[in-house]
């Protein structure tokens, strides 16, 4: 378990720190928190290494730099109440920082109800499927990856009185969600 930490450690001062990650309450919470317990028997040695790790079928962790910098973008703070899809690792993280987290990892993970001050997704989308949208509270954020080709972008939904504004973050590459691939039709 010692080399776990250690490299848990690593993680923070290679893979986050150093990505402009500066947030010094995801460090600790990151520092803290296994990593590992989140990725499958046998499978411990991956959780700390700079790829996607599945962790269920179809289920994929963030890369520490993705899920770190797209946590920096969300702004948790205490209290907010967050919703995370398919997002394990990013849930526990976040409920770290003192957020109560309701979580979605099942078949359907547009069945989401209530508002959301945060919601956070750990696959990539297509596109911000409108049941996430619509779950955000008055100033309330999402953030997720859309991806439709062989690279994604990270984004932050914001909800204001005046609707829903999208802002791009920063390229990732993480594997899409069955079910959320792009839907393209016939063009001339």
């Amino acid at each position: 378990m010692a080399d776990l930490a250690a490299a848990r450690l690593n993680m923070v001062e290679s893979q986050v720190r150093t990505q402009d990650v500066t947030d010094v309450r995801l460090h600790d919470v990151m520092r803290a928190l296994p990593r590992e317990q989140f990725a499958p028997a046998g499978k411990a040695y991956l959780a700390y290494a700079d790829i996607e790790v599945e962790y269920a079928p179809g289920r994929f962790l963030l890369k520490p730099r993705d899920v770190s910098k797209l946590l920096q973008e969300l702004r948790p703070m205490p209290g907010e109440r967050t919703l995370a899809i398919a997002a394990p690792y990013a849930g526990a993280v976040v409920e770290g920082l003192g957020l109560s987290v309701d979580r979605v990892d099942g078949e359907d993970l547009t069945a989401v109800s209530g508002e959301y001050d945060c919601i956070v997704c750990e696959g990539a989308v297509a596109k911000a499927p409108q049941a996430w949208l619509d779950a955000l509270a008055p100033g309330g954020r999402l953030a997720v990856v859309e991806r439709d080709g062989p690279v994604g972008k990270a984004c932050i939904y914001l909800r204001t009185e005046d609707g829903i504004g999208r802002r791009e973050l920063f390229d990732a590459t993480p594997p899409v969600l069955e079910g959320f691939e792009a839907q393209h039709g016939f063009a001339f």
